[in-house]
């Protein structure tokens, strides 16, 4: 098995703290609103959203490649806006990966908005590295999530 990582480095208008907030202590009430044809609902399993607390994201009917994904939160650094995310079931465990989770660094840009990093850390099933299209599959629900609640943040300026 290869373990491997890849980060796809973004920039939003959006002032860091507000997708902070929006992103990590309201995606269970955010997100089935905004993607409703990805994410059907967001459960707190665990926890009080801090490091520990386990999430699962339950996807719609229309997505094909898993059901849910459970994920676990290892770290939470509120004041320097890094969090670190374990999936730990469901989603592409078992077809593209053996194991995987991401981390996420908002910073704030000159312009105050938000310059970001997701880093997706993965094992993956065979002896290669993912391909470019295997990642983007991986990272492509978040990519839809951050941009979600980065367009819902602009047309909602006082959240």
């Amino acid at each position: 098995m290869v373990a491997g990582s890849f980060t796809r480095d973004y920039l939003s208008p959006v002032a860091p703290s507000r997708i902070w907030k929006a992103g990590i202590f309201d995606s269970q009430n955010l997100l089935p609103k905004l993607l409703p044809d990805l994410i059907a609902s967001v459960d707190i399993l665990e926890g009080d959203g801090g490091a520990g607390t386990i999430k699962q994201y339950n996807a719609a009917e229309d997505v094909k490649e898993f059901r849910f994904i459970k994920e676990r939160t290892d770290i939470l650094d509120n004041e320097n806006r890094i969090m670190k995310e374990t999936v730990i079931n469901g989603g592409f465990i078992g077809s593209l990966v053996k194991s995987y989770g991401f981390s996420f660094d908002l910073k704030e840009d000159s312009n105050g908005g938000t310059a970001g990093k997701v880093t997706v850390f993965y094992e993956a099933l065979g002896d290669t590295p993912l391909t470019t299209e295997e990642e983007e599959k991986v990272i492509g629900p978040t990519h839809f999530m951050i941009k979600a609640i980065e367009q819902y943040l602009i047309a909602n300026p006082t959240t």
